[in-house]
């Protein structure tokens, strides 16, 4: 397992390594990634090393996010895409290649080349139901809940007076399926 010292994701972050910064606070930073899938691909990574997901505290991965749908949403306004895939490996078989979590946009346009589709696989009735009860006995007691006092980050986005994408409402719903339309060239 890599240290934080031969982490490449820390190196970058503590400026050993060069990056193309698009976004940085005290906690996360988000750069472009040299060697995206498309144009404008950027990854949003804490400063702090995790190296999966159920490691990094709530409040910072609420965060990351929050930073990660500004990326997007800039990523549509500037770079004028179709889409933005928005993922994460977590894990080397989920195809994680650096020990330090971070969270993918992707910007998208039709016949890209890109693919992160995969077979699914159909399970019997009996599968599903103890997949169902192996996962709700281990999720109930988990604690799920609101994430009180979020605060949102600022950002350079922001900074450069890019609005983020509204919540939609039912009758705002054909509002944005318009906009979303315009999109596509």
């Amino acid at each position: 397992m890599k240290t934080r010292e031969s982490c490449l994701i820390c190196q970058i972050v503590g400026n050993k390594v060069p990056s193309y910064k698009v976004y940085e606070d005290d906690l996360i930073l988000a750069v472009v990634d040299v060697n995206g899938a498309n144009p404008g691909h950027c990854f949003v990574i804490p400063k702090n090393h995790y190296p999966i997901i159920e490691q990094v505290p709530d409040q910072e991965l609420a965060n990351l996010f929050s930073v990660a749908n500004k990326i997007s949403s800039a990523i549509f306004e500037n770079l004028k895409v179709q889409g933005t895939n928005i993922f994460v490996a977590n894990g080397i078989p989920a195809g994680q290649t650096v020990a330090h979590f971070m969270v993918n946009v992707i910007p998208r346009k039709e016949n890209d080349g890109v693919n992160l589709q995969w077979k699914t696989k159909q399970l019997t009735e009996e599968e599903m139901s103890t997949v169902e009860l192996k996962l709700k006995e281990q999720i109930q007691n988990v604690g799920v809940g609101k994430i009180e006092n979020v605060e949102k980050p600022k950002t350079i986005l922001e900074n450069a007076e890019i609005q983020p994408t509204q919540s939609i409402s039912d009758d705002d719903e054909e509002d944005y399926i318009s906009k979303q339309m315009k999109r596509i060239p």
